[in-house]
């Protein structure tokens, strides 16, 4: 397998070329330059029979051509250690209803589902750059609206030959994800607070990719940048996996047919962990629908429908902000794909969008894409609704991200019929958004007053449910990082003047 740009027609790369680059040439992102193979009946078995280290190595390997069975072997025994993850299924599944469940994949150290990935990709990057011949270090440089930094910092945490620098909006993370950024420990490790939003913090990053000059200079200094955002394919075919594993754990189960199909929710912000239920339908999965389901930032619903993409609109801050987002980069990937494969119309569209705040993609694309996805969004009310009716109807605690899942399937069910049965991806922890959880469940007098750390303490007394491991105590760590950016043109002096010093 290699890889090409979405944007043009440069030279196909390697897959350890890929992860190691992050970003495509011209600012495009990589995407597989061959067909997917589905699987067989006898590798579908294989998958059925397998742990989630095994489906994974089984799914991941045509991924990963150039790496050999016993290095992907490794580095996922390295990522999926139990020390890491609180439960041998890695990602169980959740019953609730005969036609419903709940994916959970929050069981990782920073409780929320960016560890699957983020778990595995510091392995897969470091043998990837050994690969490459690179004896540059490797700067990850990536912004996050909540959950990737703390994931990333914690898998790149003292990694030899890396250094990690995340990005995050000041104001638009819960207080708990920035206590887990701000007190990260590692000697490799750099956050910094940007004053904006997430897109603004993404929009930074990206300019620090796409300046030429400054990767001069930077070679200069000994470093070479990559990313652990979801632009990363190292990043994003991590997330093949559990697509897969999720359908054969039900067939395992008896609970589907040989070739059912299934239907997928998703809550979704910058597109990837979406996508990535894409590249396994691909595969072969038999997919029903892929369910984008968005809150009140809710772009994509509104692209789904109109097939024009329009950022030039208010941006919410809201109780799921890991989806407070209104540039969705992995869409990208799937424009590509969809479109015909034609790297000049996707260069037009992403030109557009820079250049205006909006694209319009053409009717074929738009059919296409709706054949696949449906969307639809939950405001703040019917989100708490969600998370009360939920843990009210099946005794089942979701988080505000999961719930805006939840809603947005049954809208999906009423407005189409639909009513397959249904995978939820539940994506963090109810207690890592525990204020709007016990909000929701006890009422705002219930949480008035108290701080998200109490409210821990709080939400698992009442429920009866433990306090995941990586959030217990937070907030009696020291912070160690307490930088702040302006601008995009202060994000690139920052990260000059934390580089020009080794540790």
């Amino acid at each position: 397998m290699r890889y090409r740009s979405t944007r043009n027609e440069s030279e196909p790369v390697s897959p350890a070329e890929a992860i190691v680059m992050g970003i495509a040439p011209g600012g495009g992102l990589f995407v597989p330059a061959e067909p997917l193979i589905p699987f067989s009946p006898e590798q579908q078995e294989r998958l059925r029979e397998g742990s989630y280290q095994e489906r994974a190595a089984l799914v991941l390997e045509p991924f990963l051509s150039d790496f050999s069975r016993e290095e992907i072997d490794d580095c996922l025994r390295q990522a999926y250690r139990r020390d890491r993850f609180d439960h041998p299924a890695i990602a169980p599944l959740r019953r609730v209803s005969p036609d419903l469940w709940f994916l959970e994949l929050w069981h990782g150290p920073t409780a929320a589902f960016k560890d699957m990935a983020l778990q595995l990709l510091p392995h897969l990057l470091s043998r990837a750059a050994r690969k490459c011949g690179e004896d540059l270090e490797i700067v990850i440089l990536t912004a996050t609206s909540g959950d990737t930094g703390k994931a990333a910092l914690e898998g790149f945490k003292d990694v030899p030959g890396t250094r990690i620098i995340v990005f995050y909006p000041a104001k638009g993370v819960s207080e708990i994800q920035k206590r887990q950024m701000i007190t990260q420990e590692g000697d490799n490790v750099h956050v910094i607070a940007v004053q904006g939003n997430f897109d603004d913090a993404q929009s930074g990053v990206k300019a620090i990719f796409n300046d030429g000059t400054l990767k001069i200079t930077l070679a200069g200094l000994g470093y070479t940048l990559s990313s652990a955002n979801s632009i990363n394919w190292g990043r994003l075919a991590p997330q093949i996996v559990y697509y897969h594993s999720a359908y054969q754990e039900l067939r395992a189960q008896g609970a589907l047919e040989e070739g059912e199909k299934l239907n997928f929710v998703v809550p979704t912000g910058n597109f990837g962990n979406i996508l990535a239920g894409y590249y396994a339908y691909r595969q072969g999965l038999p997919l029903g629908r892929l369910i984008c389901a968005s809150n009140r930032n809710h772009v994509l619903t509104d692209f789904f429908k109109t097939g024009v993409y329009d950022r030039r609109r208010p941006f919410y801050r809201t109780s799921s902000p890991s989806m407070d987002i209104l540039i969705s980069s992995n869409l990208e990937r799937l424009l590509f794909e969809l479109s015909g494969r034609q790297p000049k119309k996707v260069q037009r569209w992403m030109e557009q969008l820079a250049r205006e705040g909006r694209y319009r993609i053409d009717l074929k694309t738009a059919a296409a894409i709706r054949k696949l996805f449906w969307g639809g969004f939950a405001d703040e009310e019917k989100t708490a609704a969600a998370i009360r009716d939920t843990y009210r109807d099946y005794g089942y605690l979701v988080d505000p991200h999961t719930a805006v899942g939840k809603a947005v399937l049954d809208q999906y069910r009423e407005a189409t019929g639909d009513c397959r049965k249904a995978v939820i991806l539940s994506t963090a922890s109810p207690f890592k958004f525990n204020g709007s959880v016990c909000r929701a469940l006890f009422g705002a007098d219930a949480v008035r007053g108290k701080s998200e750390f109490e409210l821990l303490e709080f939400l698992s007394r009442e429920t009866g449910l433990p306090i995941p491991e990586g959030l217990n105590q937070l907030d009696k760590k020291p912070v160690r990082h307490r930088l702040t950016a302006a601008d995009g043109e202060m994000m690139k002096k920052m990260l000059l003047m934390l580089l020009s010093f080794r540790p």
